[in-house]
């Protein structure tokens, strides 16, 4: 699959002063799977703000020295991002830090606003002047502009939240407060957790959580603000309940880590329960079921289970090389230097392949051709996934039908296209099996938008020629 992943937040708070640069380091390295384009670090000592912000993968800009450069501090915000809305670039990486009347801020987001583009043309109208082409920066100037009237950071959070609209999992961070906000949707996963010496951790997914020594408490609810300081941790439900809740369902079949556990779902048994759905819709007869490394892994593993055909790995994947080496472009050439099929085990075999999504076709069209040079006598795929058949407007690098291949080809055009004997797509019908019968959003899969769509869907939409501006 070809889509590209979400960001990643983790914030701590400390009753007393401790490394809380290290902590945030190994929560990002837990978390590097939701981006790799760029990371960052704002520790709070005493109220002062230290930060280290750079593109690239969490090891790369946090070599041990950088870390150990960093204050101890009672309170930290960190984030991983894969950007959704602005391109990569230096001035787009988060947190965000603001200094104002009222004192420093750092904000790290996740998630898409669906009305960004109309809350920073009316900010801008005003005065306000951006840095970044980040919807993070609109809310960063939302809750600013709020805690000048506020009393306090947290009242700020809350009356901002009564203007965004769309995804945003949030940890705000003041010279006294640690504060996390979820939307009242839920698209996006966050929850919280102590160590055993008091220390609270929060985080995009419980294991980040568990990577620190925190064990997991639970998921902040759709709509809450948690408060953490001096005080202890405060919970205001003031924005719960007033949507029907939408978590992304492609949490569970790609984006987050299958160790984690999300709104009380482990994500490896939605997975393997997706690989079982499939083998009742879709059976075939077959010598070897295996998946594409990593998110297909678990699906191929239910699939086996359910249909009786052998288990066995099928490709190895590079663990050496980043997702960031090549260009999308060259995607073809990405496929040959990542994986690797295993000839001994697919020669000669009918072999059912499993993969998490299909979007553009051209990384799935690679991997079939490198098992199919191998040796395989035939190729079933079996996709954990419904088709791609919309955009996303809430966080997921999918912002036109234009490339979506479901759009273009049904499904038995799509198999020869790519090179298969047989296609199976995972039904949109049976989605609510994957997430323990909760709500969810299937946007990008049924069209059914929870919010407005956006004028604008683009990625760029705040980057714009001379010739696009006017005069």
């Amino acid at each position: 699959m070809s889509i590209h992943e979400e960001c990643g937040v983790f914030g701590v708070y400390a009753p007393r002063p401790v490394n809380a640069a290290q902590f945030c380091y190994y929560g990002l390295y837990a978390l590097q799977h939701r981006g790799q384009e760029s990371c960052g670090i704002v520790v709070n000592d005493d109220g002062l703000f230290f930060s280290q912000k750079d593109l690239g993968l969490v090891g790369d800009v946090f070599p041990p020295a950088r870390i150990a450069a960093f204050p101890a501090g009672t309170m930290a915000v960190a984030h991983t991002r894969y950007g959704t809305t602005g391109k990569n670039d230096r001035n787009n990486c988060q947190p965000i830090e603001v200094n104002h009347q009222k004192g420093r801020m750092a904000l790290a987001h996740n998630g898409n606003l669906s009305n960004a583009a109309v809350l920073r043309s009316a900010l801008e109208l005003s005065g306000a002047i951006f840095h970044t082409t980040t919807d993070t920066e609109t809310i960063a100037y939302i809750i600013t502009k709020e805690r000048l009237k506020a009393p306090s950071i947290e009242e700020a959070v809350s009356r901002a939240m009564d203007t965004l609209d769309g995804a945003y999992s949030l940890i705000v961070m003041s010279p006294q407060k640690l504060i996390c906000a979820r939307d009242p949707y839920g698209f996006r996963p966050l929850c919280y957790g102590v160590t055993p010496d008091g220390i609270y951790v929060v985080a995009s997914e419980s294991c980040a959580l568990r990577a620190v020594g925190a064990e997991p408490v639970r998921d902040v609810l759709p709509g809450e603000i948690l408060i953490f300081s001096k005080n202890g941790m405060v919970s205001n439900t003031g924005h719960c309940g007033k949507k029907e809740k939408r978590l992304c369902v492609f949490e569970y079949i790609y984006f987050a880590r299958p160790d984690s556990v999300i709104d009380g779902v482990s994500v490896q048994a939605a997975r393997v329960r997706a690989g079982e759905i499939l083998a009742q819709e879709y059976p075939v007869e077959a010598d070897l079921v295996t998946g594409v490394p990593d998110s297909g892994l678990d699906a191929a593993l239910g699939y086996s289970r359910a249909s009786g055909i052998p288990y066995g790995i099928g490709l190895i994947k590079n663990k050496y090389i980043g997702r960031t080496f090549i260009s999308p472009e060259n995607r073809m050439d990405q496929v040959k230097i990542k994986l690797s099929a295993v000839s001994g085990a697919v020669a000669g075999k009918r072999v059912v392949l499993i993969d998490d999504s299909i979007v553009r076709g051209t990384t799935l069209k690679g991997i079939v051709s490198l098992i199919r040079e191998a040796g395989a006598k035939e190729i079933h795929v079996r996709v954990a996934a419904p088709p791609f058949m919309h955009p996303c407007y809430y966080g997921t690098d999918i912002d036109s039908e234009a490339h979506l291949i479901a759009c273009r080809h049904p499904v038995n055009e799509i198999a020869a296209l790519l090179g298969m004997d047989s296609l199976g797509y995972f039904p949109v019908a049976r989605l609510s099996e994957l997430t323990g019968g909760g709500n969810y959003c299937d946007a990008c899969f049924s069209g059914r938008y929870a919010t407005a769509i956006p004028d604008d869907p683009r990625k760029d939409r705040f980057e714009q020629r001379l010739s696009e501006i006017g005069k």
